[in-house]
């Protein structure tokens, strides 16, 4: 399991969090965190993991600004 904070990144972080999700072994456990504003980067965030064909483990707010989604990388 790895934690991978992009919350340095603001808006543009999806780019990251799929080079770093495709660069992960097969069947690792990779944490994100990321800063959502207005709302909207949780549910893009949830369809690129599903799109990309990986598994969205969870998903919660982490405090007043910042959320944290779990992913399994599928092979």
């Amino acid at each position: 399991m790895t934690r991978y904070d992009l919350r340095h990144l603001k808006d543009n972080f999806y780019g990251r969090m799929m080079e770093l999700l495709d660069a992960a072994p097969d069947l690792e456990v990779c944490i994100f965190m990321f800063e959502i504003g207005d709302f909207s980067p949780i549910q893009k965030s949830a369809d690129m993991v599903q799109e990309a064909g990986h598994e969205l483990m969870n998903s919660l707010k982490f405090n007043e600004v910042d959320w944290t989604i779990v992913v399994k990388k599928r092979a």
